[in-house]
């Protein structure tokens, strides 16, 4: 007698797939990401110190109070989002993976993409990373890979718009 063939089962719920290799993005993009928050909080902190120091009521250091613990729970969270993303590189299509408590899973066809741009503002470029974005004709398909080394970079730029111009040709 012979056994029915289980099915393999696919988990929607699960979108990022053990069958590619995934590529991590640098671990200097934690950094960059605590600088920002850093940046942002300290203005938030003398705002709320400057209107305690004018209004000396507890209102102010209740505010300042919430600030520093959303800055360290957001810097805690940053460091797990900096380890959530990657990509991987297929015969046919980019895929990108990130987020934490939403799990974005994004897959670009080579010949859909028109441009790609490599990008590093000035934090990025001070601890040697860019992004590469990904432009597609739909504007909600885009996708992103930030923290790389510039010629990680450069390399993958140019090899998604070498295969992006081949797909295309076909089309």
């Amino acid at each position: 007698m012979n056994e029915p063939a289980v099915p393999t089962v696919v988990d929607a719920l699960q979108p990022w797939p053990d069958t590619v290799r995934w590529r991590p993005v640098s671990s200097k993009l934690i950094t960059v990401e605590l600088i920002g928050l850093a940046i942002w909080q300290a203005v938030l902190l003398i705002g709320l110190g400057v209107g305690w120091l004018v209004g000396r009521q507890w209102g102010w250091l209740a505010g300042l109070g919430a600030v520093l613990l959303l800055g360290l729970w957001r810097a805690a969270v940053a460091v797990r989002a900096v380890r959530a993303w990657g990509y991987a590189e297929r015969d046919n299509d980019l895929m990108v993976r990130h987020g934490l408590l939403v799990r974005r899973l994004t897959i670009v066809p080579y010949a859909r993409m028109q441009f790609v741009d490599v990008t590093a503002g000035p934090i990025e470029r001070a601890f040697g990373l860019a992004t590469v974005q990904l432009h597609t004709a739909a504007a909600a398909s885009d996708a992103r890979v930030p923290g790389l080394p510039p010629d990680e970079a450069a390399r993958l730029r140019d090899r998604l718009t070498a295969l992006g111009e081949d797909r295309a040709e076909g089309l």
